[in-house]
């Protein structure tokens, strides 16, 4: 299944229009949708777009996500995160993915107004990557810091390693395209993207 079929399917808004998508994909679930726009009313998703130097374009819609390390410590969620992650959800959709090694997910998911993906004991890196795959991994953003998230930093678009009180894997450390002092100015480069180019630039 491509990018477009798998992302319709988990939206509502556009999943009546799949059958409508062709069999030779567009380039992206922009231009589909862009064709079928006088089939049917949809409302386009979020998007940050950004040219970068020696790059070339980089289109986010997905903000993917570890919990405890990252947004968390000790099973608590950071001061100042969750107006960070709402003040994002105007331009990205955020995922949460954790193993909820504390048990506080439940209270993390009441305060931020999401309900994150739990991952099973085993083979978590591969979880995270997979879970990043289904979302069109050219149009997501991930942050971690931990072993199993190496994997899902390799497979985004932008792959972010934050330093955390828990300490950053190493392999996690050479997967990144970018390292954060901390989680706040991680989220804080999607809300002023110029920090983006400046550091991606070639």
């Amino acid at each position: 299944m491509g990018c477009e079929r798998a992302y319709a399917r988990s939206h509502p808004k556009i999943r009546g229009l799949i059958t409508g998508i062709p069999k030779e994909p567009f380039c992206n679930l922009q231009c589909f949708l862009i064709a079928t726009a006088r089939q049917a009313p949809v409302i386009m998703e979020a998007m940050i777009e950004l040219n970068i130097p020696g790059r070339g374009e980089l289109r986010l819609n997905h903000l993917v996500t570890d919990v405890n390390g990252t947004l968390a410590l000790d099973g608590i969620l950071l001061d100042g995160v969750a107006r960070r992650i709402t003040s994002l959800r105007d331009r990205l959709e955020i995922h949460l993915l954790t193993a909820d090694t504390h048990g506080g997910q439940a209270a993390i998911d009441e305060r931020l107004n999401l309900r994150a993906v739990r991952i099973r004991a085993g083979n978590e890196s591969a979880q995270k990557a997979d879970y990043v795959r289904q979302l069109c991994p050219e149009n997501v953003a991930a942050i971690g810091q931990g072993a199993n998230d190496a994997q899902m930093l390799k497979e985004s678009a932008l792959g972010i390693c934050v330093s955390s009180q828990e300490g950053v894997c190493v392999e996690t450390l050479l997967a990144a395209d970018l390292f954060m002092p901390d989680i706040l100015a991680a989220l804080e480069l999607f809300e002023k993207p110029l920090r983006l180019i400046a550091s991606l630039r070639k």
